[in-house]
């Protein structure tokens, strides 16, 4: 028998969360990213869309090839559509998303659309993907967004990854938010919302936050309740814009 015949058989990969990669799963994670492609898509392009303050966003690429855009896990769905789409000039998308299984879907999704992920999370990241990010956004110009309550929650609670992906790289932290009628408002952890076809979709682009490259842990901390403050109000700008006729 030789070597390569006696060897035992590779094992799936494993996640951070050390569940395994299996073919099944696989394959079920491609089959939910080609049917949450093709329902994201009837949602983007039938909405009835506006973006408010697009030219601070892109204002802002312009000066700093990237930024680190950030968006609650409740506006997900369209804002990291928005992100990948044609209409932010000078965006190169990318995204950090969860290392553990659950983030395997959303990676293939985030790479259908050509968007470049690192593997990480809303908390302090590991070696491997601080490196991966810096990588990203220094030398690539890739704007990596971040969902600051993401993965699993508190909802609305600001993680310290993203502002300490914009102190490693000098980047702007970007708030982004959406309202939309008529949505779905789901019963989940993060009250994910999901507009309806043909839906009147406003984004917003709120005030960007430029972190001192050094902090305490207290001005982390004041820090990561500022930004839920620009968050929570970029969401308003949005709901003023959805009632403007």
């Amino acid at each position: 028998m030789s070597a390569e015949e006696s060897a035992p058989p590779p094992r799936p990969s494993r996640t951070k969360s050390q569940r395994q990669l299996t073919a099944g799963r696989m394959f079920v994670y491609r089959l939910a990213t080609y049917l949450g492609a093709l329902i994201l898509e009837v949602l983007w392009r039938t909405s009835r869309l506006k973006i408010v303050n697009l030219d601070r966003l892109e204002t802002l690429l312009k000066e700093q090839d990237a930024v680190v855009p950030v968006f609650w896990h409740q506006h997900l769905l369209m804002a990291a559509r928005f992100i990948c789409s044609s209409k932010i000039k000078g965006m190169k998308p990318g995204f950090m998303i969860s290392p553990s299984v659950d983030g395997q879907a959303p990676t293939m999704l985030a790479e259908m659309y050509g968007a470049h992920v690192v593997r990480g999370s809303g908390s302090y990241t590991g070696v491997r993907a601080v490196r991966g990010v810096y990588n990203a956004i220094v030398k690539e110009g890739i704007s990596p967004t971040i969902t600051p309550d993401g993965p699993r929650g508190p909802r609305f609670v600001m993680k310290p990854g993203a502002i300490f992906t914009a102190q490693i790289s000098g980047k702007a932290v970007v708030p982004i938010a959406y309202a939309a009628s008529p949505a779905k408002l789901l019963r989940t952890w993060d009250k994910f919302v999901i507009p309806f076809p043909f839906a009147r979709l406003r984004i917003a682009i709120g005030e960007p936050y430029f972190p001192p490259k050094r902090m305490t842990e207290e001005e982390m901390e004041a820090a990561q309740k500022e930004l839920e403050r620009r968050l929570h109000e970029t969401f308003k700008i949005a709901e003023r814009a959805l009632q403007e006729r």
